[in-house]
């Protein structure tokens, strides 16, 4: 069944050069059903990295490009009038499907980008007076540029909250980005194959559930998001003044699904603190809210994190 996932990344690699810590981010969230956000600058491939991949998994894949002008209605639906029946109906929009694009995401105003939020965490929406439920699995994979402000909307913490990890897009190596141009000025790019149905992803996701977490690596991972809210009491007072807001109860959940997906897709059943610490940038990063003192002293969430992971006693 592993080699399944190793049949997914070689088709991924056909278009996408380097990027294999992204590319394992991308499975874990997949395979735990959880929304990712990716964020990087221009031209380094993220809405490429998510195409792709959704032509390798074969499920049914949507796009919304986000634009300021969209409204609610272009991204769950609405209802519409039906002059051959004097009917009014249900028009479905393009959430309705099993991996999401949410291209630009934060180019959107807050009440479309709310529209989500119900889609993310209950797994269905509302047009007029009805819900309906979106098919299964669901996936948002969002898209944010990091280095453009204007006309962007920043996403609140509690929409952040609801994307199970965020992924940084940093530049290409000397050599890959030699490899990435040499492919796309010859066009050299080999077609992706679908070597996923849905069958199978729902195969993985369950024995997520078998992988095996020891009771001193569940403490080690509560120690973690404790830490973040009380670092005082970590021994890690350094870090108080910079921390307004620690990790959600949401940030465990994730953590340990992503530690057990992580485990699994490097083929083992059971989950090591070396798990936990290769996840954790991804799920906490994002749900950590810096205080003014962190900005003045030029205070990272990635220091933090690094900080509590050097101090932690392994078990």
């Amino acid at each position: 069944m592993i080699d399944v996932v190793k049949e997914l990344k070689k088709e991924v690699s056909k278009v996408i050069v380097g990027y294999s810590s992204v590319l394992d981010s991308l499975i874990v969230g997949i395979l735990c059903e959880g929304h990712i956000l990716m964020e990087g600058v221009p031209g380094v491939a993220k809405t490429t990295t998510i195409n792709t991949l959704a032509k390798a998994l074969g499920l049914q894949f949507g796009r919304v490009q986000f634009t300021p002008d969209l409204l609610p209605s272009d991204i769950i639906g609405a209802e519409v009038f039906n002059p051959k029946s004097s009917e009014f109906i249900v028009k479905k929009g393009p959430i309705f499907t099993n991996l999401l694009l949410a291209d630009e995401i934060n180019r959107a105003p807050a009440k479309v980008q709310s529209a989500l939020l119900e889609a993310m965490q209950e797994r269905q929406v509302t047009i007029a007076e009805e819900s309906f439920l979106l098919p299964r699995p669901f996936f948002v994979l969002a898209t944010q540029n990091s280095i453009e402000s204007g006309g962007t909307y920043a996403l609140p913490e509690a929409q952040l909250d609801r994307f199970m990890m965020k992924i940084f897009i940093k530049y290409n190596t000397k050599e890959e980005e030699m490899e990435i141009a040499e492919r796309i000025s010859l066009e050299t790019c080999e077609a992706v194959e679908t070597v996923l149905d849905e069958e199978t992803l729902k195969t993985l996701q369950q024995k997520i559930k078998t992988v095996h977490v020891d009771l001193p690596v569940r403490r080690y991972m509560t120690d973690i998001i404790f830490a973040t809210r009380e670092p005082k009491d970590y021994g890690l007072e350094e870090l108080a003044p910079y921390i307004s807001f620690g990790a959600s109860p949401r940030s465990s959940i994730d953590l340990h699904k992503a530690s057990r997906a992580y485990a699994l897709i490097h083929e083992r059943d059971y989950v090591t603190p070396v798990d936990v610490a290769s996840v954790c940038k991804e799920v906490l990063g994002h749900r950590i809210i810096l205080s003014y003192e962190a900005e003045a002293d030029d205070i990272t969430v990635e220091y933090i994190i690094n900080k509590i992971l050097e101090t932690l006693p392994l078990p």
